[in-house]
């Protein structure tokens, strides 16, 4: 199971991060996406929740990442841990509002 939920700011990031490990999902599943990367880097380390890795996309989409932009890195991502390529153009689209997007993937 797969879910994939648009918040406000770090404070709602936080308490939604709660409801989903009372769910049973772990922090390791649990993935924050901004538009900004700065601001994306900050609220992961600050919630301790999991970064994409390459081991999730691979090591093309990796290094493609490195030359395309932000918004093609972030659906390239968001497709990368489960979201199909709608579903990651829909939530770009709440990241380009300034909304958070958190996806937590694990539970069956």
């Amino acid at each position: 199971m797969l879910n994939n939920i648009p918040v406000e700011n770090a404070v709602q990031a936080r308490d939604q991060i709660a409801k989903l490990e009372s769910q049973g999902y772990n922090r390791d599943n649990i993935y924050i996406f901004a538009h900004y990367q700065e601001r994306e880097e900050d609220i992961t380390d600050a919630l301790n929740t999991a970064e994409v890795s390459m081991g999730d996309q691979g090591f093309f989409n990796t290094m493609k990442n490195y030359v395309v932009s932000r918004g093609d890195e972030l659906r390239s991502q968001m497709q990368a841990i489960g979201l199909s390529k709608e579903e990651a153009a829909a939530a770009e689209k709440e990241l380009d509002k300034g909304k958070l997007i958190i996806i937590a993937k694990g539970l069956q």
